[in-house]
Formats: structure tokens, C-alpha cells, sequence
């Protein structure tokens, strides 16, 4: 590695958990079809005639949704059954005002959902319908709260959604990626994975243009090595040139080659998860003739750029057996080469966790003081593809700062 461990810091926090939950927060890099509360999954996989290896919410918990889990592969199992049940609008209505609702409960302020509209679409559901079932139900709980808000002592809730493209899939996955294939049938693989990227691109231009729904960025997800983002780089061309946001998931399972694509290739505005970024030792391209020279380049135009890395420890430290512990998670290093890091949660439901319970882990697992809190907390609000002018975005984050120095005084840190 680039960088030693941290070691830890002997440090006793005043950053109590009552603290962090208070907190206006943001969550950058959520899935939808990873977040979802088991409860309404048992009951609409009933209704939808899916088979659930268990009818429990503990026993999902023992055998779908771990607290730990052996691969990446046995991470995403839980997809299969989640997908399924986000097959008409009223089960996507009530998933994302479920989701929203457990986010404002936990003070999260501004949210970014990301999910794939092209796995619920079908003959019976188009994408428009499929986008405008998530914004009713994420209205819906937006209005709850900001109707009966006290902007004295609280913040209004605000949103975005991301559409992400997928590095890969199969004919399996969706009867719109089955009627791609077949349309597609003398194309080489890689050719339909773009073709479904610049369609997901165009559908997001026109749909904000003229739907007005609230699109704010595209997304690349999906396993990296062997399906690089240069692939889908028409696709995001298409949506810098109509200045729509772009963030890629890079660096999460291949190396910092992997980020330098997807800062090159596709214009990212953030990156998601950007866990190797300070390894040159996983760099693969022969053509790299000095891997640490790369990476501190890398590293540096990553800082000055104020490039936002949108960070998930517990999901890492679930899917990457390498990183043991949360002291051995590269977070500490972005902090440290004052990158602009933000802390999300990646999936509330597969990864069993909140916002507050991820700030929390680097706060102790990190030793972070107050400040480093509150630089992390802000440039979530920053960094975010906030879907006003940047003038009300500005206003919007001066609005976080007043709330957070008033909680410090009560705190009194």
C-alpha cells in the first residue's frame, strides 16, 4: 500500500451518538433496491407470489440480509428478491416513501436514491412511470415533514435521484434487458451494455426537460473488472453535453486505474466508494510505469478538483475481506490529503445500517474529532447534485451550518 494503517488514536470522543443522530445529514449513495424495510418486503412478496426463503424478519436476517456475508456474490443475493417486488407502481410508491420517511426520522436532510428504472420496466411499465412512482412516494414524505417544519430548530428535506446504468447484465434481469438482447442479437455484449447506458441517458434528459421529475445525475454501477467504464463512455458523454451529473463506481473491487476511467471516461462529478484509491500495488495497465508517481497524481487532482467520494464502510467492510476493521479502511487517508469524503450508507437494508450508525463508526473507529465531523457533514451538503440553482443550493447549505453550530452549542463542544 501507498499509505500505512492508521494507527489509533487515543482520543475519548465528546461526539455522542444523540449528537451525530441530531445532525442535519446527507446520504449521497443509497440504493432503493437495497434499502427497503423487511417487513413490507415479506408482505408485498406475498402479494407478488414471491418466494422468500423465509416468511420472518429474523429469519431473512439469518439467511438473505447478514450482518456479514462471505463475498460480494452473497451480498447482492438479496437484490434477486427485493427487484421483484418493485415491479408495479404502488409497491415503488410505497418503498420510496417508506425509505424517505426512515431518513428524515434520522435527521438525513438532502438525499440522493439511486436505483436502475430499466429492471422494473415491462410491457405494463415504462420508465416514466416507473420514475414518477418514486417521486410520488418521496414527495409525499417530503411534504409530511416540510409542511410542519421549524426552520428555528430543524431544516426542510430535500432530494435527488440517480439513474444508474449498469456495467453488466443479462436477458434474465428484466424483460426490457431481454428485449434489448433480442433487438441486439448480433452484437457483441459489451455493444448492448453501452446501447442500455446511452438509452438510461437520453431517458434521463428528456424526462427532466420535460417532465420535470427530479433526475439530478447518472450513474455506472456494477462489477469492474472486465467491464470497464470506458464502455459507457458515449453514454455519459450525452449527459456532460445536456449538464447532467455524472458519478461512477470506481475503486471499489479493481484499482486506481479504475477512478483515473471514470474521472476521464465518463466526467465524473463524484465517485462512488473510491476504497483503492491509495493502492498503486492493485494498478494492472503495463502502460503505468510508475504506479505511486499515478496514484499521488491521482490523489492530488482528486483534492484540488474537490472531486467528492461518496464513502460506505460498512458495505466495504462486508464485501472486502482485506479491510478488516474500520481503522484499516482508506477513509482515514482522504481525510488526512483533505479529500472531500462523505459517508453514506449504500444499502440501509443489505448492509443493516443508517447514516447515524455510519458516522458513528468512523467517529470511533477513526478517533475523528468535532471538526473532522463537521467537514465530513458539510461536504456531503456540497458535494450533492442539489437539484435547485447553485444560489438556493448555497442558501440551502449556510441553512446546515447555522443548524449545526446551534447543536454544537448545546453540546457544548
Amino acid at each position: 500500500m501507498l499509505y500505512k494503517p492508521i494507527e489509533k488514536r487515543k482520543f475519548m470522543s465528546k461526539l455522542s451518538h444523540e449528537f451525530i443522530e441530531r445532525l442535519p445529514k446527507t446520504d449521497l449513495h443509497v440504493h432503493l433496491d437495497g434499502s427497503m424495510r423487511i417487513p413490507t418486503l415479506i408482505e408485498l412478496a406475498h402479494g407478488a407470489n414471491v418466494e422468500l426463503p423465509s416468511q420472518t424478519e429474523s429469519g431473512l436476517k439469518e439467511t438473505v440480509f447478514k450482518s456479514q456475508y462471505k463475498d460480494l456474490q452473497e451480498y447482492l443475493a438479496g437484490f434477486l428478491l427485493t427487484v421483484q417486488v418493485m415491479q408495479n407502481t404502488e409497491n415503488l410508491e410505497r418503498i420510496a416513501y417508506e425509505f424517505t420517511q426512515d431518513n428524515i426520522a434520522e435527521n438525513v436532510r438532502y438525499l440522493e436514491v439511486r436505483f436502475a428504472p430499466q429492471l422494473h420496466i415491462s410491457d405494463q411499465l415504462s420508465m416514466v412511470e416507473v420514475l414518477d412512482a418514486v417521486t410520488k412516494g418521496m414527495d409525499r414524505a417530503k411534504n409530511e415533514h416540510n409542511q410542519n417544519v421549524n426552520e428555528d430548530n430543524d431544516l426542510p428535506f430535500e432530494y435527488g435521484i440517480i439513474v444508474c446504468a449498469l456495467r453488466w447484465f443479462n436477458q434474465h434481469m428484466s424483460p426490457y434487458y431481454n428485449k434489448l438482447f433480442s433487438v441486439m442479437s448480433y452484437a457483441k455484449t459489451k455493444d448492448v451494455f453501452a446501447a442500455a447506458s446511452l438509452e438510461l441517458a437520453r431517458a434521463a434528459v428528456d424526462i427532466i426537460d420535460n417532465r420535470g421529475l427530479p433526475i439530478v445525475g447518472i450513474d455506472l454501477a456494477g462489477a469492474e473488472a472486465g467491464n470497464p467504464s470506458s464502455d459507457h463512455n458515449k453514454a455519459f458523454e450525452y449527459a456532460h453535453d445536456h449538464f447532467l451529473k455524472k458519478t461512477v463506481h470506481a475503486g471499489e473491487a479493481y484499482g486506481p486505474e479504475s477512478i483515473f476511467q471514470a474521472l476521464t471516461a465518463c466526467h465524473a462529478n463524484r465517485i462512488g466508494h473510491g476504497t483503492h484509491l491509495f493502492q498503486p500495488e492493485k494498478i494492472q495497465d503495463p502502460e503505468i510505469a510508475d504506479p505511486q508517481k499515478y496514484v499521488h497524481r491521482l490523489i492530488e487532482y482528486i483534492a484540488s478538483t474537490r472531486t467528492t467520494i461518496e464513502v460506505n464502510l460498512t458495505s466495504n467492510l462486508q464485501t472486502l475481506p482485506e479491510i478488516e476493521s474500520v481503522s484499516d479502511h482508506p477513509f482515514r487517508h482522504m481525510i488526512d490529503h483533505n479529500l472531500s469524503a462523505s459517508i453514506c450508507t449504500d444499502n440501509r437494508l443489505v448492509s443493516n445500517t443508517t447514516v447515524t450508525n455510519e458516522l458513528q463508526l468512523a467517529v470511533d473507529g477513526l478517533s475523528l474529532g468535532p471538526r473532522q465531523l463537521k467537514n465530513i457533514i458539510i461536504a456531503g451538503f456540497k458535494g450533492s447534485f442539489f437539484p435547485g440553482s447553485y444560489t438556493e443550493k448555497r442558501m440551502y447549505v449556510r441553512k446546515v451550518l447555522n443548524r449545526y453550530e446551534a447543536l454544537e452549542k448545546e453540546f457544548n463542544l
